[in-house]
């Protein structure tokens, strides 16, 4: 355990337990450091400042009775080694009263020490918890929350929509290791030799299946006349986009890569006047059914109907830096695990 004295800045934390050496060098405490204060039992405060116990106790008293301090959140108990009964230890405001009262010049040492003490250990807890979740690549868990969070404060999502974002959140989580190696370049992008050529979806093909999905929606009274009018030609760009290559390569080789960036730029991008999450949504089921890549292995949906809807929330509501955890989210939910 490392000696620290009031001229002594570079205190050491060891154990939730760091030592007081007053200036004289006549006392040295063990002081308790928890709950962002520090802690010392009447006994002690009667070494540090050179009184009876009787006088602290009455002190003590005192502070709680005439209201200075509430006793409940300033003390607490502790069974210690020795003692026939637990052992009260009072904060650091209880500390400070008591050595006003008792007018000793080592309550103002104590408190300087303990105040360099506390600014310190805050400063290196702070560090290191944010150290670790960086080294444990916990960002995108604290980003998915938070997406999740807001994506159900803006919409009001209720009942079976909220619990499909759950679901998709969820589903999610077991790619967080997947996450972490991918995060630290352990793990190759998700750019891995394809299975085979994907089936491209023409821009005909498409413009069928939305004109096909906004007569049926406005059948229903759900769909107006500005329901999937292409701005500026802007699906072709997407569907183009989607198949691009560099140096000879494709940029998006799998299906599941290709269908993952096409629900994103429909939906982000907003090529349509209205509609584009429905018409994304649409486009990126059709890409998967001409790829096989609708049903799991076992037949069941990859992504039910509800999470499906939720998933398309969830790229509507993110923030533009966070296209690459959204592509994430999307592959994840693309691999054949049930």
């Amino acid at each position: 355990m490392a000696l620290i004295t009031e001229d002594h800045l570079e205190q050491q934390v060891l154990d939730q337990v760091v030592l007081f050496q007053a200036a004289d060098g006549q006392v040295t405490l063990d002081v308790r450091l928890e709950a962002d204060t520090v802690w010392l039992s009447q006994a002690q405060m009667a070494e540090l400042f050179g009184r009876e116990r009787s006088v602290i106790t009455r002190h003590v008293g005192n502070v709680f009775r005439e209201g200075e301090l509430p006793e409940k959140s300033n003390v607490h108990f502790l069974h210690i080694a020795g003692a026939d009964r637990p052992v009260g230890f009072y904060n650091l405001d209880v500390i400070i009263s008591v050595g006003y009262r008792v007018k000793s010049p080592r309550g103002t040492q104590f408190r300087i020490w303990a105040t360099q003490v506390l600014r310190q250990h805050l400063i290196q807890g702070y560090s290191l918890h944010q150290r670790r979740l960086q080294e444990r690549g916990l960002g995108d868990l604290q980003q998915a929350l938070a997406l999740m969070a807001r994506t159900l404060s803006a919409r009001g999502l209720v009942s079976d929509e909220g619990q499909a974002v759950l679901e998709v959140v969820q589903r999610y989580s077991r790619a967080w290791r997947w996450l972490l190696a991918y995060d630290e370049d352990r793990l190759a992008p998700t750019t891995a030799e394809p299975d085979g050529e994907p089936e491209a979806l023409g821009l005909a093909e498409a413009q069928r299946a939305i004109v096909t999905l906004r007569a049926d929606l406005a059948g229903r009274g759900e769909a107006t006349s500005l329901f999937g009018q292409d701005n500026r030609q802007a699906l072709a760009g997407i569907l183009g986009a989607i198949e691009q290559t560099f140096d000879g390569q494709p940029l998006y080789p799998s299906a599941q890569l290709q269908a993952a960036h096409l629900l994103y730029f429909v939906i982000k991008d907003h090529p349509f006047t209205d509609g584009n999450k429905r018409i994304g949504t649409l486009l990126f089921l059709e890409f998967l059914r001409r790829n096989q890549l609708l049903l799991l292995p076992d037949d069941q949906p990859r992504i039910a109907d509800n999470g499906m809807a939720a998933l398309a929330l969830l790229i509507a509501e993110s923030a533009p830096q966070q296209k690459d955890q959204m592509i994430r989210l999307v592959m994840a939910l693309l691999e054949d695990q049930p």
